[in-house]
Order: C-alpha cells, then structure tokens, then sequence
C-alpha cells in the first residue's frame, strides 16, 4: 500500500471508533482482517496514523476547525508525521486516497496555531480534566499533556533471578536497545516510526528464557520503591497480570513470602504463566474468591497497592482511552481507590511500609487521595519519596512532577516515563 491508502485505511479505522464507539485496538485488528492484502508494514503504519490522531484529538480538531477522521487524518500527516500541505493534497488525490483537499482544508494544513490556545488543546487533554491538569502542574501542565501525547518507547525490566542487564541489551541489540532512565533494571527500544514496525521483544528468545518482562521504567522504579528484601513476607494486593509481583519477587530474590491478589480474576489470569516463565518460586496467588485467605495470610512488612485509576499516565500508550473516559468513571476509581487503601492498612503490620501506586498524575487520584487516607489513619506517616529512593535505588532523586517533597509524580516530560505516582508510608504503633 501506498501512504495515499494507508491515510484513506486510518479515516476508515477512525469512523469505526467514534461511530461504534469501539477500542482503538480491535477496531485496527478487525480491519487488518478484513483487508488480508496489507502487510504488516502496512498495518503499522495505518495503526500509527490512527493513534497519532487520537493522541492529537483536540490540537488537530482546533486545526481542522472540525473532527471528523477525515480531518483527523489529514491534520495527523501534518502535525505529526511532518508532510506538508502540499504534500498531502498530492497524496490525498492517488488512487485509492481520500480524495482531493478542499480549499478549507489547505488553508488549515497551511496556517500555524496561535501560541494562546486552551490548556485542553495546547495540551491534548479532555477539557473536563484541564482543571486537574493546572493543579497539578501548574503553568507547565500544557507541557504535560503534550508530553503524554507523543509516541512512547518500549520499556523492558531486567529480570534479575536469571538474566544481567548487560545480557539483556546485547540479545535485543539490533532493535537499537539501550539503558533505558532512572531504574537501574531498565533497557529500552526507542519508539517506533510510521514506517518502523514495533519490535515484538515477547517473541524473541530472551523473552522465552525469562530474561525480561515488557514494564515502563517508571513502573519499575514504583516497585523499586517498596524497598522490600529478601525474608520479607509482602503482599500485592492490586497485582494485575502481575507486572510488579514479578518485580517484587526478584527484589525478594525468591526468599520470604510474597502474595498476589486481584479482585479481577480476569486481570489475574496471565500472572501463572509470567511467574512460571520468570523462574519465581515464593509467590501464592489468591483469588478474588479467596479474599478471606488473604486477610489471614497477614500481617505483611509490606503492602503495594497498585490501585485502581484513570490510567492517565499511559495515554500515550493507550491514547483512544483518554477520550473515553467519563466523570462517572472516574468518580468510581475514586471510590476503588479508598477501598483498596482502608485494605492496605488492615494488612500491613505496625511498623511496615503500605506503597501506593496508581498510573494517572491527577491529583484526585493521587496526593488528594493520600492526604484523605492520612486523615482518616493519622499513624499511617509518609515516607518523604528521596529518604526512600537514596536507601532503596540509591544515588540523588529527580524532582516530582508536581513539585511534592514528600510523594513522587512522574511524568514523560519531565523523567521520560510513564506518569506514575507513588507514596510510600509507614504504619506507626
């Protein structure tokens, strides 16, 4: 396929996400099967385009002056992929493209953005949350948004109970691997191009070996956090498919007891093979079911809570999810969220550390949800983020996000990974 028709394919794509209202993904995997013809260059290439759309939702529509996917599309090969208007009015007219531009549409191909727009469209971010975004952020949360709105990297996590790091970059060296920020555990694979295919780590050997686990750096630093060691007895109680389990159960070196549980037993069902896989030997998995089992296996020196969330920090791996999302969703997060905690702190022994975790920079879901839960635990004291890194990781911490001196927000803007948070406290009494 030419790009004339992969553009005319990402319109096609767009119109089955907003018309049906379906995932990004299983639009894109629906029309691949439905067009047998393209290959996989072609189909990554059509999905970029789909995601750059979505990332760029609101500056592209501001652009356009109207969002529909063709316009979407159009403003996409612009501001994202760098052809200019001209360019795209010489594709958009070959076979099998979109069709000839409109004056309307040059002109807006042609103009540049005035440098006073709306927080929501300077940033890219749902207007109901710019609010959240200023109070986080400040006068840089424009900066911000735009940051969650680009392409992210691979990240990959060394796994220390069979592979070295250096181990790690020289089986992945021809995708262009390298150390990736901050985690000392962290090798990355820069972010693909439109006419660079993914690197598919997850069937490479090393993957197979249990070398390596697919998790963004600042993941990796969250569970690097928890400070937890071998002996220890450690309870994951939002464990997902298991992504930090696996890293708790290498910082543990498969000594002491570690727990996972999910309340999703559908989340909690790749964690088998991955802990197989990984050579992990101190882990029980407990089911939602099994609840009951869970309380008594306590108290733990330490318990993670990768809570519930918006998923805000992942936009730019999951942008169609950032238009998606609803007040009435949110609201209910909120909710999980303290639930999740009034959980933590009956597990966690005197004396212990409860790490809370979520993948979103909002305050709501983050420091205003801490500063509640200490209301309510006044003995559950906050660890101050850089005590715990200098012990934990070592070496100097970076500057949360959000300015905190006490809870660490990052961001791609600022640290290059994911945006996580993370506060670490410690049960007193």
């Amino acid at each position: 396929m030419r790009l004339a028709g992969r553009a005319a394919a990402a319109i096609d794509v767009l119109a089955e996400i907003f018309e049906r209202h379906r995932p990004a993904s299983e639009a894109l995997k629906d029309w691949g099967k439905a067009h047998r013809f393209a290959g996989s260059t072609d189909r990554h290439a059509v999905g970029t385009l789909v995601y750059d759309a979505l990332r760029h939702r609101n500056s592209l529509s501001f652009r356009m002056g109207q969002s529909t996917p063709r316009a979407l599309a159009l403003a996409a090969l612009h501001d994202a992929w760098g052809l200019s208007a001209d360019a795209i009015a010489a594709l958009a007219e070959e076979q099998h493209g979109p069709g000839a531009l409109t004056a309307e549409e040059r002109t807006a191909l042609s103009r540049s953005l005035p440098a006073d727009v709306p927080l929501h469209i300077a940033g890219d971010v749902p207007d109901w949350l710019a609010p959240s975004y200023e109070k986080a952020f400040g006068p840089r949360a424009a900066e911000e948004g735009a940051a969650l709105a680009q392409r992210a990297p691979v990240d990959l996590r060394v796994n220390t109970l069979k592979a070295t790091r250096e181990q790690v970059l020289e089986a992945l060296s021809r995708f262009g691997a390298a150390a990736g920020p901050w985690s000392p555990l962290a090798v990355r694979i820069p972010a693909p191009g439109p006419d660079t295919r993914n690197a598919n780590v997850e069937a490479e050997p090393a993957h197979g070996l249990g070398w390596l686990e697919v998790q963004d750096a600042g993941s990796q630093l969250a569970a690097l956090l928890s400070g937890v060691t071998p002996g220890m007895k450690v309870a994951d109680i939002c464990a997902g498919a298991g992504g930090k389990t696996l890293a708790l159960a290498a910082m543990m070196k498969n000594q002491g007891t570690l727990i996972a549980h999910d309340l999703d037993r559908f989340r909690l069902r790749p964690i088998f093979e991955r802990l197989t896989r990984a050579g992990v030997t101190n882990c029980e998995v407990i089911s939602a079911q099994d609840k009951g089992k869970l309380q008594a296996a306590g108290p733990f020196d330490c318990v993670v809570i990768d809570a519930p969330c918006s998923g805000s920090g992942s936009w730019r791996r999951k942008p169609d999810a950032k238009w998606r999302l609803t007040q009435k969703q949110f609201d209910q997060r909120l909710k999980d969220q303290a639930l999740v905690l009034e959980t933590g702190f009956y597990l966690v022994k005197p004396g212990g550390t409860l790490l809370y975790i979520t993948c979103s920079v909002l305050p709501e879901e983050n420091t205003e949800q801490v500063a509640a839960f200490h209301k309510r635990h006044p003995e559950m004291q906050i660890v101050p983020y850089k005590e715990q890194w200098k012990h934990t990781i070592g070496g100097e911490a970076p500057d949360s996000a959000d300015g905190s001196n006490e809870t660490l927000v990052l961001t791609p803007a600022r640290h290059d990974t994911d945006g996580f948070f993370v506060a670490v406290m410690r049960k007193t009494g």
